[in-house]
């Protein structure tokens, strides 16, 4: 999709200097992924504690 932006030039060359990212569009692509991964990790989180899988994690490891 083809968008126009007015972006502050100093977030995105600073964006670009801390991921070593050399293009604009990967640097925007990378951190629109990282700000959905973080909401649904934070999502996810609100379930800690709150599942009961029954899972015994000796079984899986092979240990006996």
């Amino acid at each position: 999709m083809r968008t126009t932006l007015d972006l502050p030039d100093n977030l995105v060359d600073e964006a670009m200097k801390a991921t070593r990212i050399k293009t604009k569009t990967k640097v925007i692509i990378t951190a629109l992924e990282q700000l959905i991964r973080k909401s649904q990790l934070s999502e996810l989180k609100k379930f800690k504690g709150k599942l009961n899988l029954d899972i015994d994690l000796e079984t899986i490891r092979g240990r006996k």
